[in-house]
């Protein structure tokens, strides 16, 4: 087959709908990639528009541009939009780009689980732009603090709003996480063993299991929160044995690694381009991505640091002090290893490595007055000052925003395939870099004179207003600079202006393709022996197009990659991806009219909903079956693997394995919350406690028991050639005994809305029985395949995905009960 009948036959295998049409059906990584970072851009306008009406009210005392009810939305809603609708959907968007073109791959592991994640973030990003338009918009701060965004004291449709609308984006955050890190361990170029992977692909990999762990305490904390506004439970609730520092805990579990969540993908883009601008290999790689593991570990023991002024023990105020400084070493590692790699190298001074040098400028002051901030005496004063939030933006924005622009500028060429022709780039970070210096080294000083946060106005006998002004003014160069981006980059669409396929002379493997890279990535996927694959072979590209590489001749029509071990890089199975589809974006709507029926207080049609969600599911997954056993799959080059549906630890058995350990850390915050209600909230003991119930923990025991073990003999009987209906039926009567003990648990708990024990316990209980009745779905949809003909003993990949949900249902069902009557057997 010759290079352009291959172009052609991949083309038409793996290219989206035509037109418009074609947004609304793909599933392609490269399709939704440049979704993602287009809509990101577009919250980035309006956050940064919101940001200039900030400016405009605080340029003068006594300003009259907004009044404290709308400033108050305005503010809530900038910090909302920069930090969850902008710069994680960057991340997700550039990494959802770039992943397989830098791994080596045709596609990231669960394509329509990447359209979903998609839709979920537009539809809930629109929820609170519209609440923005009609004048209801969130107005609590984008922290959220309870007793202020609790019922009585904001009793309006605001803060549902936030609470919703966050929760229903941050499903596209969680499923964005499942899909980098499973594609970064599992779907790499052959040979490309962990210590051969892309510098980004750490960074990207690192900074999905943080969102994994990280996310989920803010999702229970939105949770609890709604309930308590909805339907009365004391969580927050002081004289009801609530405690409005749990919502703190759990947001700041949440928000400090967030900081580094933010931070660590633009690392890796400067840890990509750096290099490729000094002309010279990344000094210490293996001591970069050490530095990056260790940031990792550290950011979760930091979240008190941000409750300095909320009355911690002195033994904790000090170590949390000294961790907030020793997470400087980390972040020096990495800093030094950029500034060895230009001292090694000969830095090339291209608009890139502008915003890089901006980047080091910006970073280390804010990383100077972080140092600051964590010494507790510092702290107890510019507590809730100015000189918090422009800490916070020196983190953020240069941090960020800056190798943001740098990568912007760097991968350009490889989305359009064109060369710069107009030079606005290099004028408009002339004015974003001193428009951002002058507006919060201002806002620095002023925070140091006294101004506080969040204030709408000020008197000008406060001596704040030159200062204000200065600040003002510099923020309007700054949002003029980005806006000359934006036109840069326009321009830079509308020109056609041909540029050679590596403009850069980089050694990664997302330039060993043409460009704008086609559906398919390459026509033939690469073997790897080092990290810059094009500078180990400059003739790679021609040879991949001339199929030279595996998977080289398409078959079947099928949508074909293949996976590999992960310490390795060795192949280990051949994987066929589904087609374009409207399923994601249908099945995202219905999920949103799930949030929707909640804002609203529409609960009639929650059931509704839901059953439109399990229907739709169950459409997802039905449609990936196969009624024959596939024979081992030739990849090229003399090598043969199974197919993914002949193995125990499927692609879609990693994906679950990292979603429950979202669920998981969801589940230990929940249980954090509890213990953190016992030991530290005043209003306890309750009036009353649970009565404990033998037969009900013992139902709960024995149905975890046989739950787990009959779903072990099923795969045994499956694996032999048994029939293993019997066996599945005998896991589903597990599962419903736990959902039994479970709803009981529920419905004999102490009243809910008079004290925080029982409104836990009910959260705990419901937890359960939705955890029991999915396992039980899932067990009658796997008796559903059986009678299918959809699975025999080496089509056992389902098997495995199943029993991990069938075991999590068990521990967490265990745990539960036990936790429940042990404070039942205490009282």
């Amino acid at each position: 087959m010759k290079a352009l009948e291959r172009h052609r036959k991949l083309t038409t295998i793996w290219a989206s709908e035509p037109g418009f049409r074609g947004w609304f059906s793909t599933v392609n990584h490269t399709d939704l990639g440049r979704m993602f970072l287009t809509t990101a851009f577009f919250f980035f306008i309006v956050g940064g528009l919101l940001a200039m009406l900030i400016r405009a009210q605080l340029a003068t005392p006594h300003s009259a541009f907004a009044g404290p009810e709308i400033y108050n939305q305005i503010f809530t809603m900038h910090g909302t939009i920069m930090m969850f609708l902008f710069a994680i959907p960057t991340f997700e968007g550039l990494a959802i780009y770039l992943l397989p073109k830098i791994l080596g791959s045709r596609d990231l592991a669960f394509p329509r689980l990447t359209a979903y994640g998609y839709w979920c973030y537009v539809f809930g990003g629109s929820m609170l732009l519209v609440a923005m338009v009609l004048g209801i918009a969130p107005d609590g701060g984008w922290f959220m603090y309870p007793p202020l965004s609790g019922p009585i004291h904001s009793p309006g449709i605001n803060t549902d709003f936030w609470l919703i609308g966050i929760t229903f984006v941050e499903i596209s955050a969680i499923a964005a996480a499942v899909e980098i890190t499973v594609s970064v361990l599992k779907y790499r170029a052959p040979g490309m063993s962990l210590d051969k992977m892309p510098i980004f692909a750490w960074y990207a990999l690192i900074t999905a299991l943080m969102i994994l762990t990280g996310f989920p305490p803010l999702i229970l904390g939105s949770v609890l929160l709604e309930l308590e506004r909805a339907f009365g439970l004391p969580f927050f609730q002081v004289d009801l044995g609530g405690d409005s520092l749990l919502w703190q805990h759990l947001f700041w579990l949440f928000g400090h690694p967030e900081v580094y969540i933010i931070f660590l993908p633009a690392a890796g883009v400067i840890s990509t381009v750096l290099p490729v601008m000094c002309r010279t290999p990344l000094l210490g790689y293996g001591w970069v991505v050490a530095a990056a593991v260790s940031l990792a570990f550290l950011s979760f023991g930091l979240w008190v640091h941000h409750m300095f002024t909320t009355g911690i023990p002195h033994m904790g105020l000090a170590f949390f002090s000294a961790a907030s400084t020793l997470v400087a070493v980390p972040t020096g590692i990495q800093i030094f290893a950029w500034i060895g790699t230009m001292w090694k190298g000969s830095p090339d001074l291209r608009l890139p490595m502008l915003h890089i040098l901006g980047f080091f400028c910006t970073f280390v002051i804010g990383g100077l007055t972080g140092v600051m901030v964590a010494v507790v005496p510092f702290d107890w004063q510019a507590h809730d000052t100015a000189f918090i939030t422009a800490h916070l933006h020196y983190v953020l924005f240069g941090g960020f925003v800056f190798p943001i622009f740098a990568g912007l500028y760097y991968w350009l060429p490889h989305f359009t395939g064109r060369q710069r022709f107009f030079r606005l780039g290099e004028f408009a970070f002339a004015l974003i870099f001193v428009g951002f210096h002058v507006t919060f080294l201002a806002m620095h000083w002023v925070g140091l004179l006294g101004q506080r946060r969040r204030i709408p106005t000020y008197a000008p006998e406060d001596g704040w207003t030159t200062i204000n002004l200065i600040s003002s003014v510099g923020s309007f160069v700054l949002a003029i600079g980005i806006a000359m981006v934006l036109l840069d980059v326009i321009l830079h669409g509308l020109t056609f202006y041909r540029g050679p396929r590596n403009p850069w002379n980089a050694g990664t493997l997302e330039w060993a393709m043409t460009t704008p890279a086609p559906a398919y990535n390459f026509a033939s996927l690469p073997h790897v022996t080092g990290r810059e694959p094009l500078h180990d072979d400059p003739d790679l590209p021609a040879r991949l197009a001339r199929g030279e590489g595996y998977l080289g001749t398409p078959k079947h029509d099928w949508r074909e990659t293949l996976t590999v071990d992960i310490a390795s890089g060795q192949p280990d199975m051949h994987v066929i991806y589904p087609g374009n589809t409207r399923l994601p974006i249908v099945m995202s709507a219905v999920t949103g009219l799930f949030f929707l029926s909640l804002l609203l207080k529409f609960y009639w049609t929650v059931p509704v909903a839901v059953a439109g969600v399990i229907c739709l599911a169950w459409r997802w997954v039905w449609k990936q079956g196969r009624k024959d056993d596939l024979e081992p799959m030739s990849l090229g080059r003399g090598l043969k693997v199974a197919n993914a549906a002949m193995s125990r630890r499927s692609p879609g058995w990693w994906g679950s394995a990292f979603l429950l350990t979202a669920n998981a850390t969801f589940f230990g915050s929940l249980l954090f919350g509890f213990a953190f209600l016992w030991t530290v909230a005043p209003g306890w003991p309750p009036p009353a406690w649970l009565t404990a119930s033998p037969f009900e923990l013992g139902a709960g025991l024995a149905g975890a028991v046989l739950s787990s073990g009959a779903m072990r003999h099923t795969m045994r009987t499956n694996g032999k050639g048994g029939k293993p209906v019997l066996g599945l039926i005998l896991t589903l009567a597990g599962a419903l005994a736990i959902a039994f003990a479970c709803a009981a648990l529920m419905t004999r708990a102490p009243a809910p809305v008079e004290h925080a024990y029982g409104a836990t316990l009910l959260v705990l209980g419901g937890y359960g029985l939705f955890h029991a009745c999915l396992a039980a779905l899932m067990v009658v949809f796997l008796i559903a395949r059986v009678g299918g003909g959809y699975t025999s003993s080496g089509r056992q990949a389902e098997f495995s995905i199943v029993t991990l949900w069938v075991d999590y249902a068990a521990v967490i069902g265990v745990l539960i009960l036990l936790v429940a009557h042990a404070s039942g057997f205490s009282s």
